[in-house]
Formats: C-alpha cells, sequence, structure tokens
C-alpha cells in the first residue's frame, strides 16, 4: 500500500505536468455558446456516449439499442440491435468500441455497421478475468482506447477498471466497492463510469465517489478532483464538489472536461482548479454557455476544431459548446421533446402499481401540492412531482410499464422513507427496494445489494439495462404507506392524472374553497364598515382543497388549476376567467413561493393547508407575480370570483364583494 506521501507527490507532480499547459493558439477558440445540433424532432430515445471521426459525430442510444451518425447535419442510423450501449470510442482500426451494458459485453462496429462481441459472454453478468470469450462484466459503461490499442473499460457495477489486450480481459485496478486510492486491486471505486486516455494515464469519473481518479501506467490510482460530498462547488481540485460526475474527456490543450449532473464542468490550471461553465439548473437552453441548461448530461468528446460534443442524455439531445453563436432549439421544438399527456398514456396500457391491477386504490397526493411548511422552514419548500396512491405496509409495489434503466445510477436514498428508483419515464418512491418488509431480498439478480462487514444491507443498485415488465415487483412499501408515482421523464414531469388515467378512477365531487383573503402590500385587507374596500394592487388568495371519489374526509389533495374572475354588482362579468395556476406539468421549483402564500403547509403527518395566490401566474417553466390593480378600474361595486378546478372537470366558485373608491 502507498504511504499518504507518496500519493500525495504523485498528485501534485502530475497534477502540474499535464494541466499546466498554455495556448498555443492565437484566436481563443474556448466555447461560449451552447446549440443543439440534433434530436431537436425526437430523432432519439436516449443519448448517452459519444466519439468523433473524420468530422462525423457518433452517439450511442441505449433506449433504442442503436447507433447513430451526424453528419453534415444529417442523422442515421450507423448500427442497431445492440442492448443498452453505453460508451463509445473509436480504436486504431477505425472500429467503434461499444460497452452493450445491457448484454454485458464489449462490442466492436466495423465501418460497415456490422457488429461482433470482443470480450465478455452476452446475457452473461458477473466478474471474470482470462480470455476475451469466457470473461465477465457486469453492465460496463465508460470505454476508452489508447493510440497503441490497449482497451480500458470502466466495468461500472464491478466497480473495477479492466484492460482488453492480447486476447486477454485483466484488472487493471478497483477490487471491492468503496473509496481508496492505493495501487491496483488495493484501490476502491464506486459505480465508475466514464473513462478517458490522459497521455500515459487514465481518468475515471468515479460517479458515486463524487470524484475525478486518475490511474498511473503501473496501477497507482490517486484522487485528482473532489471530496465526495454531493455538491456542485468549484474551486481547488481537493475542495471542490462534484454531484454525479459521469463522462469525462481532454481537450487539446490539456483542459478536463466533466459532465457532472446537470452542468458542464473544467479542471485545468497549473494548481488544478474547478470550474462551472455552464448553469447549474436542470433544463434546456441553448446560448451563451454559462446560462445554457442541461439535464443530465452523459457522454463528452472534443472535435477536431475544438468544439466540445455532449450527449445531453435526458433531454434526448447532441449539444455543441464552442466560440460561436449557432442556432438555438425553438419553444415548439422543446414542446415536442416533452411531449403530451395523451402521448404518454397510448404508449403503454394503464394499471395501479398493486394487484390485482386493474383494482381501484386511494389517491393521496397529487402532482403541483406544497411539501414542507411555510412558517417553519420557507427555504426548504418544494412541489410534490408525482400522485401518492395508498397501499398497506409491506404490500408489494409492482412497475407499471415495461422499461430498462438507463440512469447508471437509478436508486437513491436506500433505507430512508424516501427510497426510490427512476426509470425513463416513471418514477416509483417510498419503497424498499427488492426486499420485504422484513429486509430480506426478493432474490433477484437485477436488484445488487451491498452489505457491511456483518452482511446488513447497506444498499441496492440496479445496473443500466435492466430490463422489467410492468406487474414485476419493485419491492414494499415502507411506512408511509403509499408509492409515490411519478409520470414524465426527468424534467418533464406530467400530472399523472392526465398522463395514466388509471382504471376505474373517478370524480364527481367539486373542489371545496375554504375562504377567500386579499392582500395590499404584504398587510391582509380587512372590511371597514362591513366593506371590503380596494386600493392599488392587491393580491387574492384561495384555500381550497379536492378529493376525488373514494377519498377519506381527512384525505386533502391539491387543485389542478386555480384563477379568479372580476364581475360587476349585478354579477356580469368584467374579465373572463383567469385560470392563472395550472398543474398540467410540474413547474420549476423556484415557483413555489408564487403558488403557494405564506401559511400553507403539507407533508405525510400534520395539518393540510393550501393557500393559493390566485393573481400569480404559473404553469409550466414560467411563473411571474401578478395583481388585480384598483386604479385601472373605475370607481363602484365588483365582485371578486375565485376559481378552484380538478382534473375531472369540477369546479367550484366563491364571490366576494368588493367596493372601489377614489
Amino acid at each position: 500500500m502507498l504511504s499518504r506521501l507518496t500519493l500525495a507527490l504523485v498528485v501534485v507532480s502530475t497534477a502540474i505536468l499535464h494541466l499546466a499547459c498554455s495556448r498555443a493558439e492565437d484566436v481563443d477558440r474556448t466555447p461560449k455558446f451552447a446549440s443543439t445540433i440534433a434530436g431537436a424532432n425526437g430523432e432519439f430515445g436516449e443519448t448517452f456516449g459519444v466519439a468523433i471521426k473524420d468530422g462525423d459525430i457518433y452517439v450511442s442510444d441505449g433506449q433504442n439499442g442503436k447507433i447513430w451518425r451526424i453528419r453534415d447535419g444529417a442523422t442515421t442510423v450507423f448500427a442497431s440491435g445492440l442492448d443498452t450501449p453505453s460508451g463509445i470510442a473509436f480504436a486504431p482500426d477505425g472500429s467503434l468500441i461499444v460497452t452493450d451494458s445491457g448484454s454485458s459485453t464489449i462490442k466492436s462496429i466495423d465501418a460497415s455497421g456490422q457488429v461482433k462481441t470482443i470480450a465478455g459472454v452476452d446475457g452473461k453478468h458477473g466478474f471474470t478475468d482470462g480470455e476475451v470469450s469466457s470473461a465477465v462484466f457486469d453492465a460496463p459503461i465508460g470505454v476508452a482506447v489508447a493510440p497503441a490499442g490497449r482497451i480500458f473499460v470502466a466495468d461500472t457495477y464491478n466497480d473495477r477498471i479492466r484492460v482488453i489486450e492480447n486476447g486477454r480481459v485483466s484488472t487493471l485496478a478497483g477490487g471491492n466497492r468503496g473509496f481508496a486510492d492505493g495501487v491496483g486491486t488495493q484501490a476502491e471505486f464506486d459505480t465508475p463510469c466514464g473513462i478517458a486516455v490522459w497521455q500515459d494515464k487514465l481518468l475515471v469519473a468515479d460517479t458515486a465517489n463524487r470524484r475525478i481518479r486518475v490511474i498511473e501506467p503501473n496501477g497507482i490510482v490517486w484522487t485528482l478532483a473532489g471530496t465526495g460530498e454531493s455538491d456542485l462547488k468549484d474551486g481547488i481540485a481537493s475542495q471542490a464538489k462534484f454531484v454525479e460526475p459521469t463522462g469525462i474527456t481532454v481537450d487539446p490543450n490539456g483542459t478536463i472536461l466533466v459532465t457532472d449532473g446537470n452542468s458542464i464542468r473544467e479542471i485545468s490550471g497549473l494548481f488544478p482548479i474547478v470550474r462551472t461553465i455552464s448553469a447549474s439548473s436542470r433544463g434546456l437552453s441553448d446560448g451563451a454557455l454559462q446560462r445554457a441548461r442541461f439535464n443530465s448530461p452523459s457522454g463528452i468528446a472534443v472535435a477536431g476544431d475544438g468544439s466540445v460534443i455532449v450527449a445531453d442524455s435526458e433531454n434526448r439531445l447532441v449539444r455543441r459548446l464552442s466560440p460561436d453563436k449557432e442556432t438555438e432549439i425553438t419553444a415548439d421544438q422543446k414542446a415536442g421533446l416533452r411531449g403530451t399527456a395523451e402521448q404518454f398514456r397510448n404508449a403503454a396500457p394503464a394499471r395501479w402499481p398493486y394487484d390485482p391491477p386493474q383494482a381501484r386504490r386511494d389517491i393521496a397526493g397529487t402532482l403541483g401540492e406544497i411539501r414542507g411548511d411555510t412558517t417553519v422552514d420557507p427555504n426548504n419548500l418544494h412541489f410534490h412531482n408525482g400522485v401518492d396512491i395508498a397501499g398497506n405496509y409491506g404490500e408489494t409495489a409492482r412497475f407499471v410499464r415495461d422499461e430498462k434503466v438507463l440512469k447508471p445510477i437509478a436508486t437513491e436514498l436506500f433505507g430512508d422513507l424516501r427510497e426510490n428508483i427512476r426509470m425513463p419515464t416513471m418514477g416509483y418512491i417510498h419503497i424498499r427496494l427488492g426486499r420485504d418488509k422484513d429486509q430480506r431480498p426478493f432474490g433477484d439478480p437485477r436488484f445488487q445489494f451491498t452489505t457491511d462487514a456483518t452482511g446488513k444491507l447497506i444498499d441496492v443498485r440496479v445496473p443500466r439495462g435492466s430490463a422489467f415488465k410492468a406487474g414485476e415487483p419493485i419491492g414494499t412499501l415502507n411506512p408511509f404507506n403509499h408509492v409515490h408515482l411519478i409520470a414524465g421523464r426527468s424534467g418533464s414531469e406530467m400530472n399523472a392524472l392526465d398522463a395514466l388515467i388509471l382504471p376505474g378512477i373517478s370524480d364527481k365531487r367539486p373542489p371545496v374553497i375554504d375562504k377567500v383573503t386579499m392582500f395590499a402590500g404584504g398587510n391582509e385587507i380587512k372590511p371597514s364598515s362591513g366593506k371590503l374596500q380596494l386600493a392599488g394592487k392587491v393580491q387574492v388568495v384561495m384555500q381550497a382543497y379536492d378529493q376525488v371519489d373514494g377519498n377519506a374526509a381527512r384525505r386533502k389533495l391539491g387543485l389542478y388549476q386555480a384563477g379568479y374572475q372580476l364581475l360587476h354588482a349585478d354579477k356580469s362579468p368584467v374579465t373572463d376567467i383567469r385560470w392563472n395556476i395550472r398543474f398540467d406539468r410540474m413547474p420549476r421549483s423556484g415557483a413555489v413561493p408564487f403558488v403557494y402564500a405564506i401559511g400553507s403547509k403539507s407533508g405525510a403527518t400534520g395539518e393540510t393547508i393550501f393557500d393559493y395566490i390566485v393573481t400569480n401566474h404559473v404553469e409550466g417553466d414560467d411563473y411571474s407575480e401578478g395583481f388585480l390593480d384598483a386604479n385601472d378600474l373605475a370607481s363602484g361595486k365588483y365582485i371578486i370570483r375565485v376559481w378552484a378546478g380538478d382534473y375531472f372537470g369540477n369546479n367550484s366558485y366563491v364571490d366576494t364583494p368588493v367596493e372601489i373608491a377614489r
């Protein structure tokens, strides 16, 4: 085992050697803009790995089992018939090397698109070194090829870095799952994904360890950047923090580029500094790079002209980072990529997440409801992003449609009440994944458990490429006693009541409006001499809730839409109904205080209060503050009618007489 001093010397000397490069060009070719170059018309099921050859861009599509080629702006299928292809890289002979995660093999594709297995046994998952025909991998994700032809593989769920040469597969570094620097198999990785050749060394995006690691030719492993804490923090490499580093590459100037969470990061400088060069929040926007938004980018590669190509996985796009501004994706194209609720529900028959699949269950929560308490912790509030379907403690929860895992880390929060798994279009929360109420595994090999020294279960992974059928068990309900079901891709979550239309569900009960309150300048407007007099800009707040047929009286659900209307005293309309708040899709997280007034609160326990600020506008990605401006109205008597609506078309209203006097 290397001493800490020896490792420290290796880190410092190597970092200075490789990151101190200065630009030889007089013209600055630093990427400053992001643009969409493929996928805007929905061609891809997923974009994951990226490789470039002779100006052509190749992209792996794990959803569809294809490799695509982008040439002169046209996108065509280069190869098909793969099982969740992930990392891709070109070998010196011109063949494309692919980690085929679903089949746990390494494949090569020749110039004609013919596919052959070069290492691993199709469909066999595990770990064995040896001859290429008998070696075994476990859903490998990353791949890199050295100039001499050695193939390096990030054998992701074996937590090892493997090498293929001279007809054999051997382990270069890694052994047990964990984190440790050291030599060869003494070193430890946790779900390594991206891998890149760095002169005579290897760079590894050690995804679950949230670090960037380096492997020397002699097998020494050391950490270049990251503390292991989950955060997006720039700074000195040893103090910087990563969210989920996935893809990694090096540009001709020695700058290391990393896809991390929803951002693009770079590592450069005499004493390595980590910088975030894109926006940090999830989304989709082209333009100035520092404001451009991505959604779980994965593969990353540098083109011959210095531009950077990124597989923007959850957005299902290929993006280019370049010094020159290019055409930006349009609003209509963005909407097309999100899809509609009708398209979503037509993609697969609906079923409940329990057996029997057609038996109606109680709805316990809907999309858009506040979670948290505005009066206790206003900085820790969020929208509920799915539908809660009640069940019984320990009951088996089941997948509602056929899907396969695409996210390299698809499970989160093991042992927590929010334990979950994220599939491409569905999410399932509050479940003991792959095990019963007594923590005993089901024995399904797709659920890979990690134990501590005493044999206690401490984590579970479900590898990329693992396929499930509707009705197969996910796990069992924890003490929250419901499945939180998310409908829609990450970043494009839809109202599940609309996207699924679960069998037998009905609602003939209109929403209940408890009270209406008005504010000016942040202060409640109180009646004076029995009259509610308005002046200036007024905000209208409606306290309301909904229920579906069969709901218990105690169960309060959020609204589908909320708004208001201004009427004359004789109830003739001054304005049409303004449905200002709508939950057909998940709003942006920053919109919470624009929907819910102080006093709102909801959660697994305690009181539920939904106070909607109906004069504000919140729908999809858009949100803004709004008012009823009394200065725009003539003096006289009016009625403010607040409206509460549910998904099933039931609407309620309450009228409040007001007076405007000059």
